[in-house]
């Protein structure tokens, strides 16, 4: 029955909304909700039990506990955190400037986007990025 519910949990997951980019402050309550929904939420505000040399088998299990949530519980992170990095590539690949609002605002905006990929971890060649917002122009 309990691996019943852990299916049923994980179904749900997918189809809660992956992180845009946007609106951090709803997704992280979802993904608190979550992880709460799967017992795992303590791992982010509880440092790993400490084991000393003569640990006690009890003791040795709630470590070993701990760092199963801690797994459980990046793993849902990482998954939305994927999405959220794929989201920032594909935001940028298909940015199109057009005629009807200023460049500089446009240039602005690429900026913005290239520093996210910075704050997720991206890394991307200056000399591509140039070239890549040039070819973002409106022809002339």
């Amino acid at each position: 029955m309990a691996g019943n519910t852990m299916n049923d949990m994980t179904a749900n997951f997918e189809k809660l909304d992956k992180f845009k980019g946007h609106d951090f402050r709803r997704w992280q309550k979802k993904m608190h909700f979550l992880l709460t929904t799967f017992k795992v939420v303590y791992v982010l505000t509880t440092p790993i039990p400490e084991l000393v040399e003569d640990a006690i088998v009890e003791a040795i299990r709630i470590r070993t506990k701990w760092e199963n949530d801690d797994y459980i519980c990046r793993r849902h992170i990482l998954n939305e955190d994927a999405s959220s990095k794929k989201f920032l590539v594909s935001n940028f690949n298909n940015y199109k400037m057009v005629d009807s609002r200023p460049v500089m605002e446009q240039f602005h905006e690429l900026l913005r986007i290239l520093r996210q990929y910075t704050q997720h971890g991206l890394k991307m060649d200056e000399s591509i990025s140039v070239s890549s917002i040039i070819d973002k122009f409106p022809p002339y």
